[in-house]
């Protein structure tokens, strides 16, 4: 699927749970409302993907996990902060480095209106 087609039915996806639900809730509560919406609109992805360190040869199990892996190909990071910080967009870009990723998308439900919340990435 091409990137800004797949980029902006998952931003959809997003805006739909954000007019339902509005801000000040857990970021766990909107990953598991885009999960089901992603679901329903057919679009394949892995929550809470697991993603190795590979340090000097070896992959190392270090804990990190991608909220959203969507078509294997954009990686989704979710917050529900006041702001969107440069450590923030720092951590989601070295998600893409260490997957080899180059497209990512990074959502903050803590808005008032969610187009407010989008920043894409891309390496």
């Amino acid at each position: 699927m091409e990137f800004d087609k797949l980029s902006n039915r998952i931003i959809g996806c997003a805006l739909e749970v954000h007019q339902y639900l509005g801000p000040g809730l857990l970021e766990s509560t909107y990953e598991q409302c885009l999960a089901h919406e992603l679901k329903l609109g057919g679009i394949p992805f892995k929550l809470q993907y697991s993603l190795p360190v590979e340090y000097k040869g070896i992959k190392l199990d270090c804990g990190y996990r991608i909220d959203l892996l969507v078509d294997d190909s954009i990686i989704v990071e979710l917050k529900s902060v006041d702001k969107i910080l440069p450590i923030h967009q720092a951590q989601l870009l070295t998600y893409m480095k260490l997957s080899g990723i180059s497209i990512g998308l990074l959502l903050n439900f803590n808005v008032e209106y969610m187009k407010n919340g989008i920043k894409r990435m891309v390496l």
